[in-house]
């Protein structure tokens, strides 16, 4: 297939036939999006870099606007509704496209073009599922909901954490402009770096050696509220790929010992070569059976910190994994929800008094938050609602939540995080 393709000129019909393709697969929504993009991508190894690219920003507008695209397209034929990505959401004109159709789809595009701006029902002009959009009216309004529609339709950029073990945030800023890319200081996070676009930062030095990851601002500001201090005992109860992790060690200054605990062996490998470029002798990474391992109960009442970055429905990161919407269900709320609340009540064994627990999510739902940390309150008195703003003032974050920390992005301009400070009585 060719990568060709100058700015203007048709669009080449491999392009457009390698875009139907990758959407048939991931439409199936059996498996997360990212994955199926990337089980096609090695099945087709003969692609260049332009070309997986573009089949990747198309495959990610599609889902951020399934809904409506389907709606307007009158069809889930998976050529036609890469066509109508392309024109609709990737701003390609039908003379662009034309090398590429038939008669049957120049006649269907012309009439999809037409239909484009036709009124839609609130919902699947919004392109969520019913139930989602019935739930966000209740829980946060007319106008939230519609800015965090809109919000969600938006690609997600480029977050960078820079690895304070080896660099200073000003030192990466400057040579990441040097190097051409579109850069600025996140709004909040003091280590945080913001790039335009979406460019090809896997082969960059500083990301080689350790000196930058890739973090969304929220997820760091998550980090801060945990607050680990030098010399301590903290646990990542749910680790996954160790982003958070990472983050917490360069903040111990890799001294004390920093657990990584998941479940899942494959996630923790995830984080093995991000933890040697990182400069960090502190971090152990660990797979637990499930939060009542045996792992989990000999550190009971030892830990200094724990941060409990609880799996959840992710309704908060839509625009980076807009396939969780199309994905989840009102019972997958319900069966998440209970799974959080036994995760909270295990990690909470692990604190000593005086400790603290992080609970947090990255999800916009009051059934994955608040409710989840009222009820572990109500049923620990030991455990009290720590301030999560004064948390951040003493890291010099000026950022205005409340005593919990609520990021939504179209306030914050980042992932939708939700954050409590939960600490335990002192030992009297």
């Amino acid at each position: 297939m060719s990568s060709a393709g100058r700015a203007g000129a048709g669009l080449p019909p491999g392009r457009v036939a390698a875009l139907a393709e990758a959407i048939r697969s991931v439409a199936r929504l059996d498996a997360p999006a990212d994955m199926r993009l990337r089980q096609y991508f090695r099945a087709h190894p003969q692609m260049g870099k332009q070309d997986r690219a573009f089949v990747a920003e198309g495959v990610f507008a599609f889902l951020r606007r399934k809904r409506s695209l389907e709606t307007l397209a009158q069809t889930r034929d998976p050529r036609r509704l890469a066509l109508a990505t392309l024109v609709r959401e990737m701003g390609k004109s039908v003379r662009e496209v034309d090398a590429a159709l038939n008669a049957d789809e120049r006649e269907w595009l012309a009439a999809f073009k037409s239909a484009m701006g036709a009124p839609l029902p609130d919902a699947i002009a919004a392109d969520l599922p019913d139930w989602l959009w019935e739930r966000l009216g209740e829980t946060m309004g007319a106008d939230a909901r519609a800015a965090f529609a809109r919000t969600s339709h938006e690609a997600a950029p480029l977050d960078l954490r820079v690895n304070a073990m080896k660099a200073t945030r000003t030192d990466a800023l400057a040579q990441l402009q040097r190097d051409g890319y579109a850069v600025v200081p996140t709004a909040y996070s003091p280590w945080g770096l913001r790039v335009t676009g979406r460019p090809m930062l896997a082969q960059h030095p500083w990301f080689l050696d350790g000196s930058i990851e890739v973090q969304d601002e929220g997820s760091q500001l998550v980090a801060y509220l945990v607050a680990p201090r030098r010399g301590e005992m903290v646990v990542d109860f749910c680790a996954g790929a160790g982003g958070k992790t990472l983050a917490l060690g360069a903040l111990m200054r890799s001294q004390g010992r920093l657990y990584a605990f998941d479940t899942v062996a494959r996630r923790l490998a995830a984080l093995k070569p991000r933890l040697a470029r990182s400069g960090l002798s502190n971090v152990h990474p660990q797979v637990i059976a499930h939060e009542r391992d045996a792992k989990v109960k000999r550190l009971a009442g030892k830990v200094d910190r724990v941060l409990v970055d609880a799996p959840c429905t992710g309704t908060g990161t839509l625009r980076r994994n807009p396939d969780l919407k199309w994905r989840h269900e009102p019972v997958d709320v319900a069966e998440l929800a209970a799974k959080q609340s036994a995760i909270l009540a295990s990690a909470a064994t692990l604190v000593k008094p005086g400790g603290r627990v992080v609970y947090a999510t990255c999800s916009v739902l009051p059934e994955e938050n608040e409710r989840i940390v009222d009820a572990f309150l109500a049923a620990h008195p030991d455990f009290a609602r720590g301030d999560a703003q004064a948390e951040l003032a003493r890291a010099g974050i000026a950022l205005s939540t409340g005593s919990t920390l609520v990021l939504s992005t179209a306030q914050h301009g980042c992932d939708a995080f939700y954050a409590a400070v939960l600490e335990r009585a002192p030992a009297t």
